[in-house]
């Protein structure tokens, strides 16, 4: 006799409702992206996420210099409101869960979303349209100067941002979720998981002091505070400590609530968090092999009921290759609706409730968490932690020693540094197919969207708008109002960036590169590298000197500091100034440090653009037999023509040992010389 899955033992009295589904998306255009959000929500996709490019996270219109090689790139260009209704055309506002990656201009951007969505609801009063309004922005800046590099303005102006965007909204959009605190990022750079729950959860402390400072909310709303403040976290492949690392979070925010803001209601201390698994870990050799990896990933922060994510996206198994295609997309929809319709896992209550292990391991991470949450607040909180480098160098830190790991093969990643034998794969076999191409008419689209969208528009109007918003800026008022007004008027993405630059000023965070420690000990390889960088320094006349270079907007720079860092300990004088610089500022540090090699890293696409910029730049400067290589997310069909170009040496993520790419950078330099 068997039992019905109702009356299984230990199950549940109710299935539960699965997890928001999402996919992360945006490309090219509004139009563009606008077919992919209407086409995966037909698929049973049940949130939107949001992918903005670079120049819309960093506040640049596309004419910007800055913006050059970076438009639709990552994500889909908004430099105004009338790409903002494309983007949104025949998808209800009212009725979607929207989720909008986007931090340093996110106040912008949620007025905009706003502003789209009262267009669309004639017939109700804008504050009636605001209260129906469901999702997220974001908007965690203190992360960005520790890993993604999208942040534009200092830590105290950007926290002044934050707690008047939480302000306004839990007042005026209840249903939003204002701000969205990122571990994700911090496992990318590096992290540990004690290091993840203590940083992100240190920067939740740095937002909700921040508003209750401020002023702009009573003590009675604080709790509702509290109840918006939403997680985005990572999971990795050791999903046993991920799930565990799930169930401390849970346990160390409800604490802190309770103990440190006397939130008394539970449901307003739920730890309430979104996933995207880990990128990170995805490998270029043997691809294939990523479709497993995301199903465990994914494991890890679904299987505990008691810590399960309330939304999930997930990669797609040829993200180390470039731009996935909508099938691929499609494919880690599947993953989810999988899980979720056809198998058990919704129909029971929390399955490691009692585990001695689970209960074991979570202590662990609490213990270790508190205590590092307690280091930081010693010296004055997240921001104080930012600013000395402390944590940037913790985490630069932390990834040394993971890719030492990996290249000792103490760390198995499967294909990569084990395994490697591999049948030819049909996934693969023709690459220029297996991802999607950029489009490289979405730059000249955006330009051409700009230039009009500036000739129909009350000029007047828009001046006077951004006038009051830098004047406010000058105030303590809450910018959410006037930034409110600027889009309606019709003001640009790097309109509103500027008026505010020119109040706040901009910032350059910490590299943690100087800091940090690399590798502890030499080992054959690199004592002989070691040699080598010597032996040549010798030959030309003085010590190698490398510069480490990320020109452009991408500010994802954790190969870059590792790089650096590597260099570094084979003896080579390593010149690393940071993210964001423009191609002509390479080429003048490449001049005046009179440097031997110049590697660019570049993960956002636009290297067929910035490449030959620096390139020409040197020939220009008197410097075009000083090599160049070039490192990032690359197809073979690019490093080919970029070799063609003039590059020296391309290296992709398949090219995980660090100790040799520096044995390549001495081959590089001694044929360059004619030492050979």
């Amino acid at each position: 006799m068997t039992e019905s899955p109702g009356n299984t033992a230990g199950s549940s009295s109710a299935k539960d409702r699965p997890w928001v589904m999402r996919t992360y998306a945006g490309h090219s255009t509004a139009e563009a992206s606008n077919a992919l959000y209407r086409t995966n929500l037909a698929k049973g996709q049940t949130g939107l996420s949001v992918a903005f490019d670079l120049p819309t996270q960093t506040g640049y219109d596309p004419d910007s210099p800055l913006s050059r090689g970076e438009v639709g790139k990552v994500g889909v260009p908004v430099p105004h409101l009338g790409e903002m209704r494309k983007l949104f055309t025949d998808i209800p506002l009212t009725e979607m869960n929207t989720s909008m990656t986007i931090n340093a201009t996110a106040m912008w951007l949620l007025a905009m979303y706003q502003v789209v969505a009262e267009e669309q609801n004639p017939d109700l009063s804008p504050d009636e349209v605001a209260h129906l309004l469901a999702g997220t922005t974001q908007n965690d800046i203190i992360k960005e100067y520790l890993s993604r590099g999208t942040y534009v303005f200092g830590p105290e102006a950007s926290l002044r941002l934050i707690a008047d965007m939480i302000a306004y909204t839990v007042h005026e959009i209840p249903k939003w979720n204002p701000i969205n605190i990122c571990s994700y990022h911090l496992q990318e750079a590096g992290a540990t998981p004690v290091q993840e729950l203590a940083y992100a959860l240190c920067t939740a402390i740095a937002v909700l002091d921040q508003v209750k400072n401020s002023g702009q909310v009573s003590d009675d709303d604080f709790e509702k505070v509290v109840g918006r403040i939403s997680f985005f976290v990572n999971a990795g492949v050791r999903f046993i400590e991920e799930t565990c690392k799930m169930r401390a979070f849970v346990q160390l925010w409800d604490e802190i609530t309770r103990e440190r803001y006397g939130v008394t209601d539970p449901k307003m201390r739920r730890f309430r968090y979104g996933v995207q698994v880990n990128s990170l870990g995805l490998t270029e050799a043997q691809p294939e092999n990523n479709v497993q990896r995301i199903v465990l990933e994914m494991l890890g922060v679904t299987l505990s009921k008691d810590a399960r994510a309330r939304a999930v996206q997930l990669p797609a198994w040829n993200e180390a290759l470039g731009l996935p295609r909508p099938w691929d997309q499609q494919w880690s929809l599947r993953f989810q609706q999988v899980l979720a319709f056809e198998s058990d896992l919704l129909e029971y209550d929390d399955i490691f409730a009692g585990s001695h292990v689970i209960e074991a391991k979570v202590a662990e991470l609490v213990e270790g968490a508190k205590a590092e949450i307690d280091r930081v607040q010693a010296m004055g909180g997240a921001i104080a932690a930012v600013e000395s480098g402390y944590m940037k160098q913790n985490l630069v830190s932390a990834h040394a020693a993971r890719r030492a790991r990996i290249e000792s093969g103490e760390e198995v990643i499967v294909g990569v540094n084990k395994f490697e034998t591999t049948e030819p794969s049909p996934l693969t076999a023709d690459l220029d197919s297996a991802i999607q191409a950029a489009d490289p008419e979405a730059e000249r689209s955006a330009l051409a969207s700009l230039e009009a969208w500036k000739a129909q528009r009350d000029e007047s109007e828009v001046t006077e708008a951004l006038a009051a918003l830098a004047a406010a800026a000058k105030t303590d008022a809450n910018l959410m109002r006037p930034t409110l007004a600027a889009a309606r008027a019709g003001a640009t993405t790097g309109e509103w960036a500027g008026a505010l630059r020119e109040v706040f000023g901009e910032f350059r965070a910490p590299t943690g590169v100087s800091g940090a420690v690399g590798v502890a000990e030499a080992g054959a390889e690199l004592s002989a590298v070691r040699d080598r960088v010597k032996a040549t320094g010798e030959e030309l006349g003085g010590r190698l000197r490398v510069l480490v270079g990320k020109p452009g907007l991408d500010g994802h720079s954790n190969g870059a500091e590792q790089v650096a860092v590597r260099a570094r300990d084979a003896g080579f004088e390593v010149i690393y100034q940071g993210i964001r610089l423009t191609p002509e500022q390479i080429v003048a540090a490449a001049v005046a440090e009179d440097v031997h090699l110049v590697g660019l890293s570049i993960l956002s696409g636009s290297h067929m653009e910035l490449v030959p910029d620096v390139l020409d730049g040197l020939e220009a400067a008197g410097l075009g037999d000083l090599p160049v290589i070039v490192g990032g997310i690359i197809p073979s069909s690019d490093a080919k023509a970029l070799i063609e170009r003039g590059v020296a040496a391309v290296y992709t993520p398949k090219d995980f040992g660090l100790t040799e790419i520096m044995d390549g950078f001495v081959d590089v330099i001694r044929t360059a010389n004619d030492l050979d």
